[in-house]
């Protein structure tokens, strides 16, 4: 993990890339328990047979706000900015899910800083390019463009 000294120092980093998670298997025992949580039981998701028998990805997939929902998780593995006190999501400006995530693959992502911007006193709202990565695969599963605020 990148420890950045501050907002200062995050505010040097713009335009690089600022880390990247580590891999993570998005297990079918994961696809399932998101199925469940949010009501979304399409089929292409949680039946595997069909899956394997009829999606054209050969088997089943995560939903696409599954990889989604994980990047909090994979940023906070990738960089910390020392001395703030609370992240909260801000939202998103740009969304792309560009590649299917089997069940049983890895995925990663790479954060690029592209703005921090002030928010009033001690709030700051910063937003990356994050490109999700599959493993084993040149084109991507996702590129966002994640907006958070940091409160210092």
């Amino acid at each position: 993990m990148r420890i950045i000294n501050g907002i200062t120092e995050l505010g040097t980093l713009i335009g690089q890339e600022i880390g990247v998670s580590d891999w993570l298997e998005v297990t079918q025992d994961r696809i399932n328990r998101f199925a469940d949580a949010t009501g979304d039981h399409q089929w292409i998701h949680i039946d595997v047979l069909r899956a394997e028998r009829e999606s054209p990805m050969g088997g089943p997939i995560a939903h696409g706000f599954l990889t989604l929902s994980l990047l909090p998780m994979l940023r906070a593995q990738t960089y910390r900015v020392e001395g703030a006190t609370a992240g909260i999501n801000y939202g998103l400006n740009k969304l792309r899910f560009l590649g299917p995530v089997l069940a049983g693959s890895r995925i990663r992502a790479r954060f690029t800083l592209l703005s921090v911007e002030p928010q009033g006193e001690n709030r700051y709202r910063i937003s990356n390019k994050v490109t999700v990565e599959r493993e084993g695969s040149d084109r991507p599963a996702c590129i966002a463009e994640t907006l958070g605020l940091s409160i210092f």
